[in-house]
């Protein structure tokens, strides 16, 4: 049986009052709009034929159709050749905050009341995070998320196993604040041989993701409202922890080189910290360039700052060895030179203090990540972490110490660089099928996502928000470029750039294709 409009809701319309300032169509448009986000209109329900509304409103069947086309390239309905108009199964992202937000002041509680929060609370809560947070199946594209079907759980399942099935006693009660032993020394071999770190194992505090390492580090070295640089645009995490140590957020440009050294010298030349992304900045995908490199550190050493090193994802570089981090390079400026490396090797010291996480290489809800501290820092953050919260949880660490040291990590990071270059290249190919004209994609050579700019001629018709609500609606997750920029940025000189991050490390060769295709048609 075929389905049946759902007029009833938009029955009420027609008695409605449709006075008021605004054209018609608007006012149309904001009422179907608000069907579906209260949930009067359900996901899938069929709307009325634009000449149906039209009678039924007394108005011009125009003013419907340009209501219905406003609704259709915001994502919140969908068309169906030869079938009618439906709300979209997905709707953009955004909305669904929104929605969410109507359903709690339906209901509202002293815990959720808004007066009742703090200025600092409300802004927390206002952070959107960068992926549903929902436990669904990844949708093409969304960038950041690794693939997991090629995780071999089956190793991890006995380590762990073999970690508990008869623990020592040391184990089962209260930890090291700075986290497990094996686990730190397993960590500093790696970076030390693999990132060319100049540490030892003393200096690693386990972490449950780079996020808490920014926190711990903003509440150990900055007072309210002292000021930090960070990336514009820049990875939304990493704003949190920097706005709950109340600290004052300087957004300074990124160019070909990275982070604007210079920007940040006129604007904030006593800044206390910069957090950057050096091997491959996010979302832009730019490496800072050796010079800029020096430019920051002397800048750190000259204002006594100190300087965030997030090494998200360097271990997915597709073209050439990994880059040294900013951490070695700034060890060996403080000691001038040394060969370092291995447990027990160079101390680091120096201004840098790098993040590593596991979410990217393993599996998110891992939640185990690490920082890596000057010596001078090791023992005040380890104190801060026991004053905060103890210890972090050691039931995955003994396994992942066990995962480095039995050659599984290496491994494991062998075959997705081998699987994500190929995915990769599969998504080039097949925007450059199907995009030519859309979206223009830069061949970035690390990482796992594409920047996907809005060509020109896009560009005249929409931005990349409604380019991303456009694509939110036919099923695919791309973040607007546009969208990792703090505002308002009363410093900015330029517009945020427009365009489409497209991840390709979770999705499957077939998917990419697929994916491409609805998002050509999405978009055209």
């Amino acid at each position: 049986m075929p389905r049946q409009a759902s007029s009833a809701p938009l029955l009420g319309l027609a008695h409605s009052s449709l006075a008021g300032a605004g054209a018609l169509h608007r006012r149309i448009y904001g009422h179907v709009r608000d069907l579906v986000l209260n949930g009067r209109l359900a996901p899938g329900a069929r709307l009325p034929s634009s000449r149906g509304l039209a009678r039924d409103l007394g108005c011009g069947r125009n003013a419907v159709v340009a209501a219905y086309d406003q609704l259709l390239s915001e994502g919140y309905v969908e068309g169906r050749h030869g079938s009618g108009t439906y709300v979209s199964q997905v709707l953009p992202e955004e909305r669904l905050i929104a929605r969410q937000s109507r359903a709690a002041r339906r209901t509202p509680s002293l815990a959720m009341n808004p007066g009742r929060l703090s200025a600092r609370g409300r802004a927390l809560a206002a952070l959107r995070p960068e992926r549903p947070r929902d436990g669904a199946p990844p949708r093409a594209f969304t960038p950041g998320l690794p693939e997991l079907g090629q995780f071999p759980f089956d190793v991890w399942a006995r380590l762990l196993s073999r970690a508990w099935r008869r623990p020592p006693e040391s184990l089962a009660l209260h930890g090291d604040p700075a986290g497990h032993r094996g686990l730190r020394e397993a960590i500093a071999r790696y970076l030390c041989a693999v990132r060319a770190l100049r540490c030892d194992w003393t200096q690693v505090i386990v972490t449950s993701g780079a996020q808490q390492g920014l926190d711990l580090a903003a509440r150990l070295l900055l007072d309210p409202g002292e000021a930090a640089w960070i990336e514009q645009p820049g990875y939304p995490g990493l704003r949190g922890p920097l706005m709950a140590a109340q600290t004052k957020l300087v957004p300074l440009p990124v160019d070909r080189d990275g982070i604007s050294v210079a920007e940040g010298r006129r604007r904030a030349p006593h800044a206390r910290l910069a957090v950057v992304t050096p091997s491959h900045q996010y979302p832009l995908g730019v490496t800072m360039s050796l010079a800029r490199r020096l430019d920051l550190l002397d800048w750190a050493r000259d204002a006594g700052a100190w300087i965030v090193e997030d090494d998200y994802d360097s271990e997915f570089r597709y073209a050439g060895r990994p880059l040294a981090a900013l951490q070695g390079l700034d060890a060996d400026r403080t000691q001038g030179g040394g060969t370092g490396g291995g447990t027990g090797g160079g101390t680091g010291g120096g201004r840098v203090i790098y993040l590593g996480t596991f979410s990217k290489i393993l599996f998110p809800s891992l939640r185990l990540g690490y920082l890596v501290a000057p010596p001078e820092l090791a023992g005040p953050l380890a104190r801060a972490r026991a004053a905060l919260d103890d210890h972090p949880s050691a039931v995955a660490q003994p396994a992942l110490a066990a995962f480095f040291e039995a050659g599984h990590f290496a491994a494991h990071v062998r075959r997705m660089r081998l699987l994500y270059g190929a995915r990769r290249e599969c998504l080039l190919e097949a925007a450059e099928r199907h995009l030519d004209g859309l979206l223009e994609l830069t061949p970035d050579q690390a990482g796992l996502h594409l920047v996907a700019r809005l060509a020109p001629a896009l560009a005249a018709r929409m931005d990349d928000t409604q380019a991303a609500a456009r694509a939110a609606a036919a099923g695919l997750a791309t973040p607007a470029l546009s969208s990792y920029y703090l505002r308002p940025d009363p410093g900015a000189s330029a517009p945020p750039e427009q365009g489409l991050l497209l991840g390709y490390a979770a999705v499957t060769e077939p998917e990419i294709e697929v994916g491409i295709e609805a998002l050509a048609r999405a978009l055209a």
